[in-house]
């Protein structure tokens, strides 16, 4: 299975595709972000201005087209502060689903906080112990303490790297007075939480996020950036602020000109730097580990908890418009094997009439998925359950279909039982001449399938049609008791007779359990008539005096007044 998880921030939107395995852990195939601004000028509850929701919303069709191009089988998104508090906000992520269709929800500091080390603990080594988790974003800091995979303490501070600068930083270089004020602030809101984890006690702090990681390489390298796998590096809180001083001393050009610094980051990571110092030095920290797996791999693995079952099904059905399909019967408490019974015995009327219908692959598909789903509308009541199928199907959240494609199997499954297609029938009417001829083609078959598992015992073996000329010849290979199906088949073979335009007869060529075994070696008995009962331990060939006789006379003489249409 695979997923796009879209991480709609203050600063950037990030957006990582994931395979996700059998055991349930996850690789990551493709990565991509875009450092947009969506909160610039929108925290504090002011709206968020035009221009940064137009690119937000290029960034994110972009997002989805190479989503789409992976092949996912579901996106994931969320958005933190900046949608949080904006005054407008809900009314960007409603256009984001609008315009592109792309549903987001909008996520509480807390249940970021959460998510952040859900992720840092995936990738980081706690062992038995628990672990600090930092993560500075654009609008807020979320900091967490627990164990792996869960966070005991968790919450979210309005301290994000652009707050703090559209708030503190009005010099540049960063003037004393305000780095003083800017500290006071960050201790203000967030240093009794931070006691509260020293006292508490903690193996590890582990930092997250663009901006950490971004300063946290660089405290590494000495002020320079650090070459290789920046993945689990352990820092020192010295060299961090170290590196704390030499930003605050520098205006912004010369910021530019520091090897391996973002330059999109340049004018955020004083406060950044200024921030996450502050966190560390209250915390006690010597040292913390770099962790380049934040909120939206906790997107992922929340996911990945919460659909264990949907993601081994998905494993079993790789392809999600079979999967859909699948998932759809079982919630709907479907008869497997009925279904499938019907579903392969359709499918090889299907298969040995080609040189007839000339029909393709894709109308094959139709008639397997049609199969598979023409009872689910027992779920809502066994009367007129095919037009309960019908509904279902058309409602059932069908992924990786055309709207004319569910429309089309759900008409072939309406089918399957009572009345045949005509115009006025709902859903029918609208379709044009040549999908009408496919409805009626497909549905005859599946209305033979049905009629060949009447009893739900599954007692026909294969199915192999033979075309002589002037009729068609169904040999039938039983493996049980398989009398009702030879009833039931003569009842609703007329309108595959009319696909056909010939006579089709059926003769059973193996003994069937609880019937005489003759049945395989007489082929001269009288033909059943629909309506009748069916007399034990006699072979016999039903539609055998249909060989002189037109198909619509056929269809005619297969009308019994005990079935209604």
């Amino acid at each position: 299975m695979r997923l796009a998880a879209i991480d709609i921030g203050t600063n950037s939107i990030h957006m990582i595709v994931v395979q996700v395995r059998p055991d349930l852990s996850f690789e990551v195939i493709d990565r991509e972000k875009d450092m947009v601004r969506l909160g610039a000028g929108g925290l504090d509850g002011r709206p968020l201005t035009d221009q940064a929701m137009d690119t937000a919303r290029q960034t994110l069709a972009k997002f989805k087209r190479l989503a789409e191009s992976h092949q996912v089988d579901e996106i994931v998104a969320a958005a933190t502060s900046a949608a949080r508090e904006a005054a407008n906000g809900g009314d960007f992520i409603a256009s984001v689903q609008r315009v592109l269709g792309v549903r987001v929800r909008v996520i509480s500091g807390t249940e970021e906080a959460r998510l952040i080390h859900l992720a840092a603990s995936y990738g980081v080594d706690i062992g038995t112990g628990t672990a600090v988790v930092v993560d500075v974003g654009g609008g807020s800091v979320e900091i967490t303490l627990g164990p792996s995979g869960r966070s005991q303490l968790a919450r979210s501070f309005k301290l994000g790297a652009i707050r703090l600068t559209e708030r503190f930083v009005q010099s540049d270089p960063l003037a004393k007075r305000d780095e003083r004020r800017l500290v006071r602030h960050v201790r203000k809101e967030a240093g009794g939480f931070l006691d509260t984890l020293a006292r508490r006690g903690f193996n590890r702090v582990i930092g997250t996020s663009g901006t950490i990681l971004s300063l946290g390489a660089l405290a590494a390298g000495d002020g320079r950036a650090v070459t290789g796998d920046r993945r689990n590096r352990r820092v020192a809180a010295k060299a961090f602020h170290r590196l704390r001083r030499q930003l605050v001393a520098l205006d912004l050009d010369a910021r530019l000109q520091i090897p391996g610094l973002d330059p999109r980051r340049a004018d955020i990571a004083v406060a950044g730097s200024v921030l996450f110092d502050t966190i560390l030095q209250r915390l006690g920290a010597r040292e913390f580990t770099l962790c380049d797996l934040a909120l939206r791999e906790g997107l992922v693995l929340d996911y990945i908890h919460r659909n264990a079952a949907l993601i081994r099904q998905a494993e079993h059905y790789p392809d999600v418009r079979r999967r859909s399909v699948i998932e759809l019967a079982e919630r709907c408490q479907y008869a497997a094997d009925h279904a499938r019974q019907v579903a392969r015995l359709a499918l090889a009327v299907f298969d040995q009439t080609r040189g007839t219908h000339a029909m393709t692959d894709r109308e094959r598909e139709w008639l397997e998925y049609a199969a598979i789903l023409h009872d689910i509308g027992v779920h809502i009541s066994y009367e007129r359950h095919h037009r309960h199928s019908y509904y279902l199907i058309t409602n059932g959240d069908l992924r990786g279909f055309e709207p004319d494609e569910v429309e089309m199997i759900a008409l072939v499954a309406r089918y399957h039982r009572r009345a045949t297609p005509k115009k006025p029938h709902e859903g029918y009417a609208r379709l044009d001449a040549p999908a009408r001829r496919t409805v009626k083609r497909l549905a005859a078959m599946l209305r033979l399938a049905e009629g060949l598992d009447r009893s739900h015992a599954q007692p026909i073996g294969s199915l192999v049609l033979h075309d002589r000329g002037d009729d068609y010849l169904v040999q039938l290979h039983p493996s049980g008791d398989a009398e009702l199906e030879l009833w039931a088949a003569g009842r609703h073979v007329a309108p595959l007779e009319g696909l056909l335009g010939r006579p089709i007869r059926f003769e059973v060529t193996g003994p069937s359990e609880g019937t005489d075994p003759r049945h395989a070696q007489q082929p001269d008995v009288p033909p059943h008539v629909p309506g009748q009962a069916v007399r034990r331990g006699r072979h016999r060939r039903v539609g055998q005096d249909h060989a002189t006789r037109p198909a619509r006379q056929v269809a005619e003489r297969r009308r019994s007044p005990r079935v209604r249409h």
